[in-house]
């Protein structure tokens, strides 16, 4: 097998949550570029079928569109039951759906950190849960948590995010020493500032996006194509020695 070789996806079985937009579509479409069959999900299911469809057609793979909550075990395991119903396999599980709500500590609800908390930090628990029967069964896997720069790094008025992301990092070494023997390897990937629907609230106000933007030593945002590769890397052969690490990619926003 040569070094490219091992990048493709070929026969691979993907799962990618939030892939209807911004990251996740990013990443789900860079799967299917390396050959994979690729079931995306999101809270509306009209439009998860749409973006699946907008995948299939970009790239010619199948797809798969399904609507879940990723804070809702139910919805979780009926979402796993229909990728193994419908291709009787789950080789790669990409735990991309979160939220961010942004406001000082003593101005947000007891709620809005629980929403966080919820969506960030349970659902890729829930979902890791979930897919780990049929990753075990095959003796591979591959489980990309998309955590956050802010999972390392502190931001004022981001008390639930970044606590719900610094949480999802440690969860990823953990369950990479609870599978490492099992063929399942947990990787954690950690974007910084993307240019994204999250961040709109950001990018719309020109003094917030030019502070970010010179935090981040490469001096821009990045383009959400940019973090499809690494999500190929981690989810391929490539990685095959790779498991429990923390992988940034953030124009150097970290290495200050």
């Amino acid at each position: 097998m040569g070094v490219l070789d091992r990048f493709r996806l070929d026969g691979k079985v993907a799962l990618v949550t939030g892939g209807t937009k911004g990251l996740g579509r990013a990443m789900a479409e860079a799967l299917a570029s390396a050959g994979a069959t690729v079931a995306l999900t999101g809270r509306d299911a009209s439009k998860a079928e749409a973006a699946a469809r907008e995948v299939a057609g970009l790239e010619g793979t199948k797809t798969l569109g399904i609507g879940a909550d990723v804070a809702r075990d139910a919805e979780v395991k009926a979402m796993v039951a229909k990728v193994l119903d419908t291709y009787d396999r789950l080789d790669i599980l990409v735990n991309n759906a979160g939220i961010n709500i942004r406001r000082p500590i003593q101005q947000l609800e007891e709620s809005e950190f629980d929403q966080v908390i919820a969506t960030n930090l349970k659902g890729p628990w829930l979902c890791c849960r979930a897919a780990a029967e049929p990753m075990r069964r095959q003796k591979w896997g591959r489980v990309i948590n998309v955590s956050s720069t802010l999972g390392e790094v502190g931001l004022a008025d981001r008390t639930p995010y970044c606590s719900s992301k610094g949480g999802l990092t440690l969860m990823t070494r953990t369950l990479a020493l609870e599978w490492a023997k099992e063929g399942i390897n947990v990787n954690a990937l950690c974007p910084g500032p993307f240019a994204t629907e999250i961040n709109k609230p950001l990018l719309e106000d020109p003094a917030m996006r030019e502070a970010m933007q010179a935090k981040v030593p490469q001096g821009r945002w990045a383009d959400p194509v940019e973090l499809g590769p690494v999500a190929v890397f981690l989810a391929s052969e490539a990685s095959s020695f790779v498991t429990g690490a923390t992988i940034l990619v953030d124009g150097g926003y970290t290495a200050q």
